[in-house]
This record gives structure tokens, C-alpha cells and sequence, in this order.
């Protein structure tokens, strides 16, 4: 959606050394917003943007407009059912139909062979790829590990909100995985104890406030699996993360 960082830079990294031909989209959709969100402040840089989809030497560009992709009086929408009505599905009332929607629109548009989504947005991997599934779509999903910071917090386009204060006390998500997965690594596996251990360490920041903290399966997001997965308002931004408490954290 613009704003792009050295996480979209390893998808198309990665959708690079993969294919003969690249192909990224930039698109804010407004449809994915709800109506007290950021959709009217989102972060943007076209300039940066393009800079960065130059140095990443992609073939093309697909920049549409809200108009092209929504005309007048359009009322189709896609909804994935299942997977789509836990966290963040609970938290954001309509945001998988819109991401569903796009997702559908830009792969009837480009035809990939592939596409390359984050790890960080486990949901959203686990919705488009039931899509592509249920709906035949002929896409094989590539899922890219999440980057990170140094001190791991996980890029997000809307870090840039975070004040000072904030980026430190962000980390502090990071830092809930880390030791919920070393937890697991010596032999914790209680669902509810390893919950709880993300949320104590959460707790420790004054400056976020946790909105869930849940391990799930991370095809269907169902109770119990080994995702960790977490959302938390840092000041007034909300950030999202998770990691497979099976595999050791990155670092």
C-alpha cells in the first residue's frame, strides 16, 4: 500500500531472483479501512516508493487509482468465511472482504504465476491463500519471513507514527514473542501459560496497551497451534506480529 520498507524491498527481492518478470502493485485501498481508522493519513512517498521499486528492478508498476478500481456504483465484494472471523477479523468488522476483494481484482489483473506476501500479516497469508484455494485461482502464494529491527521489532509501514518513547516501548512485542518462543523451546507447551507469558511481558510496557494475544493454527487461525500471534496499540498506532513458537526467533 505505499510507504514501502525494507520488508516490501525482500518481497520483491525475493519475487525477483524467483521469476523472469516482476510485477508490484502499489494501491491504498480504501475498502480495507474501517471508518475510524487510518485510511485519510496513511503514510506515502511515491518518490521514495519508486526509488526503491527501481532499485529493486521491477518490470513493471501497477498504480491504480481508488476510481479505476471501485467504479461508480460498484457492489461486488469477496468474503472468505472461516478463517476471517477471529482477531483481527473481530477487531477490523469488514477488513478481510476488502482485502479479499483487492486481492482478487489485482491477481484478475496481472495473472501472476506467483505472489509474494509478509509473514508479518500471518491472517491476511492464511485469507488469501484459502482464497486462491477455494476459488481455483491457479496463484502459488509465497509467504516471505517478517523483517525486522535490530532490537526486533517488526517493520510496519505505520512505525512512523511511533514517537520515541513509543519505538522503545514498541520493541517490547518483539520481545513477548522471543520469550513466549524460548519458552517453548524448553518444553513449554500449555496454550494458556505461553498466552500468558506474552501478555505479563506486554505488561511491562506502560505505553502499549494489548488488544489480544492468542496461539493459533496458521491455516485456519483456530485454537490451539503453535502461531503466536499478537495486535497491541502502541500510543494510538496499532501493530501487529507473530512467530511460530516451533521455530527459534529470529536474532
Amino acid at each position: 500500500m505505499g510507504a514501502l520498507h525494507a520488508g516490501h524491498a525482500r518481497l520483491l527481492e525475493s519475487a525477483r531472483f524467483e521469476n523472469e518478470v516482476v510485477v508490484a502493485s502499489v494501491f491504498v485501498n480504501p475498502i480495507q479501512f474501517g471508518p475510524h481508522e487510518d485510511f485519510g493519513r496513511y503514510p506515502g512517498d511515491w518518490d521514495h516508493d519508486l526509488m526503491l521499486l527501481g532499485h529493486a528492478e521491477v518490470d513493471a508498476v501497477y498504480r491504480p487509482s481508488a476510481e479505476e478500481m471501485y467504479p461508480p456504483n460498484a457492489s461486488t465484494r469477496v468474503h472468505v468465511g472461516g478463517v476471517t472471523e477471529a482477531l483481527e477479523g473481530l477487531a477490523r468488522p469488514g477488513h478481510f472482504d476488502g482485502v479479499a476483494t483487492v486481492v482478487t481484482k489485482l491477481f484478475a489483473a496481472v495473472a501472476p504465476d506467483r505472489a509474494y506476501f509478509g509473514q508479518k500479516d500471518a491472517q491476511q497469508v492464511a485469507v488469501v491463500k484459502r482464497l486462491v484455494r477455494d476459488l481455483d485461482l491457479g496463484v502459488e502464494i509465497r509467504v516471505v519471513p517478517t523483517v525486522r529491527e535490530q532490537d526486533g521489532l517488526a517493520l510496519s509501514s505505520r512505525n512512523v507514527y511511533l514517537s520515541e518513547d513509543e519505538r522503545r516501548a514498541a520493541a517490547g512485542i518483539s520481545a513477548a514473542l522471543r520469550e513466549a518462543a524460548d519458552a517453548y523451546a524448553t518444553g513449554e507447551r500449555d496454550p494458556i501459560r505461553l498466552r500468558a507469558r506474552l501478555a505479563a511481558r506486554l505488561a511491562l510496557e506502560p505505553l502499549v496497551k494489548l488488544e489480544y494475544a492468542e496461539l493459533v493454527d496458521p491455516a485456519t487461525f483456530q485454537k490451539p497451534g503453535t502461531l503466536a500471534v499478537m495486535a497491541a496499540r502502541v500510543g494510538k498506532t496499532r501493530l501487529i506480529d507473530n512467530h511460530d513458537l516451533a521455530e527459534p526467533f529470529p536474532g
